[in-house]
């Protein structure tokens, strides 16, 4: 019995939610897997409820589950907050709790949605990446702090990695590169920093007893101008924290929409599986949100924690049938497609589901 957390949270997250939950049902009925869903408050919600963004009761629940499913988190609503009264604190606190080091975001860009991408049919056609991101180390958990010196203030962020925290970011690489293409890029900034000469040096040592993966080392700035002219030459990029924060987001403008695109957090504890939109307050209870991606995050979740391959494959497969049939939701909106919302995508994808 697999017990999954269900944090809906902010904006549009329990709306999306609500039609991942429904095809998570169906594919569960499928496969015959058992499972129960607990929901618990985090973000926003979770601020106006109790004061903090991750109360304890939902600290509790996501460690004693095997994965949590995530809707979405913030708003305009608390941007006035202290910094560890955010909603986005109670994402930070909960990869730190659930040891969440690596963060897995795939960017593919579905055929039938290759004219929405802002880039030429040429340069994105067959792009299917992932980035694998090293998610609790580096500038953003290291010492900072602003210092008043007088005529001027100073503020400092420190990037620190140890040679362990790198070497189990980078065996997920390898591991995810041996299912996919064989090939693995490290993206650092070695000309310039320590650290990333770090990364350098123990990848080329992982690696060398590596000889199924090919392996390529980029600088970050060169990896940034890459995706934007050739993206199909990468198959997983792994880098740190920062600089996979921002190359993931830019990786997913390829794709189209990021209501296309899962992501998943892996580590010591439960996987922690969400979409990679935001909230999205200004269209939030509307019904016009994309919810694929979080159905997508279901599909992940079946793959890598319940280990049902067919059933993730088929929600993939019922999502392409959906695409086929030109239903769109608004962000993936074109002319000649039939224009539809979260509830009826959601619906559509079950159908798919069912027919299989």
């Amino acid at each position: 019995m697999f017990k999954i957390a269900l944090l809906p949270g902010d904006g549009i997250g329990p709306e999306v939610m609500d039609q991942a939950i429904k095809v998570l049902r169906e594919a569960a009925h499928r496969c015959g897997l058992e499972y129960t869903l607990q929901e618990g408050l985090i973000g926003g919600n979770a601020v106006d409820a109790t004061g903090e963004p991750l109360p304890a009761e939902t600290g509790q629940l996501v460690l004693q589950s095997d994965a949590v499913l995530l809707g979405a988190i913030g708003g305009p609503k608390w941007d006035g907050l202290p910094v560890e009264k955010r909603p986005e604190k109670g994402l930070l606190d909960i990869r730190k709790k659930l040891g969440l080091y690596a963060n897995l975001r795939p960017v593919k860009c579905w055929p039938q949605l290759i004219d929405q991408s802002p880039f030429k049919r040429e340069i994105v056609d067959g792009v299917d990446l992932l980035v694998v991101r090293e998610l609790i180390g580096g500038a953003y958990f290291g010492a900072r702090g602003t210092q008043d010196c007088g005529n001027e203030i100073k503020a400092y962020d420190t990037i620190e990695y140890s040679s362990s925290e790198i070497k189990r970011i980078l065996q997920v690489a390898i591991d995810m590169a041996r299912q996919r293409g064989g090939k693995l890029t490290l993206v650092d900034k070695a000309n310039v920093l320590d650290t990333s000469r770090l990364w350098r040096r123990i990848t080329g040592e992982m690696l060398a007893e590596c000889p199924d993966i090919q392996t390529d080392y980029v600088y970050v700035d060169n990896c940034a101008m890459q995706l934007c002219r050739k993206p199909g030459q990468f198959d997983v990029i792994v880098t740190e924290n920062m600089f996979g924060d921002i190359l993931s987001d830019q990786a997913s403008v390829l794709g189209a929409s990021l209501g296309m695109l899962p992501s998943a957090s892996t580590g010591e504890g439960p996987a922690l599986f969400e979409p990679a939109h935001g909230s999205a307050p200004d269209i939030a209870g509307e019904d016009k949100a994309n919810p694929i991606a979080a159905i997508l995050s279901v599909a992940m979740m079946l793959r890598i924690v319940c280990h049902e391959k067919k059933a993730a494959d088929e929600i993939e497969s019922a999502v392409n049938k959906v695409l086929d049939r030109g239903l769109r939701t608004d962000d993936i909106m074109s002319e000649g497609k039939e224009r539809v919302g979260t509830k009826a995508m959601g619906e559509a994808i079950v159908e798919e589901l069912i027919s299989m």
